[in-house]
């Protein structure tokens, strides 16, 4: 069984395509690394999906819904979590390299 992180950090989005590569940038950049990266695509109809694959990176955890706003993709994201802890960061909002660590 593969160790638990730390944090999950959870990202619902929808059509926010061209401010989630910053967003998701500003996550993997973290000096402590022991997370989850968890996008919730709530219904969008750009490319989404092709932005979070281009990442590649195994931390990266990604799920489509149909469009339920924000609540139902938060709820979704903490059902899919597997961290001691959940950090919720909207999709249009970037985070220091040092936020997890401190």
């Amino acid at each position: 069984m593969p160790k638990m992180p730390f944090f999950s950090v959870i990202i619902p989005t929808y059509n926010r395509a061209d401010l989630l590569k910053k967003t998701i940038d500003s996550v993997l950049e973290q000096e402590f690394s022991d997370f989850e990266l968890i996008v919730i695509n709530d219904g969008s109809t750009d490319h989404t999906k092709d932005v979070v694959d281009a990442f590649g990176d195994k931390r990266i955890r990604y799920f489509f819904q149909e469009n339920g706003e924000r609540g139902k993709a938060r709820n979704r994201g903490s059902k899919e979590a597997r961290g001691k802890y959940v950090f919720f960061l909207d999709s249009d909002d970037l985070i220091y390299p040092n936020h997890l660590q401190v």
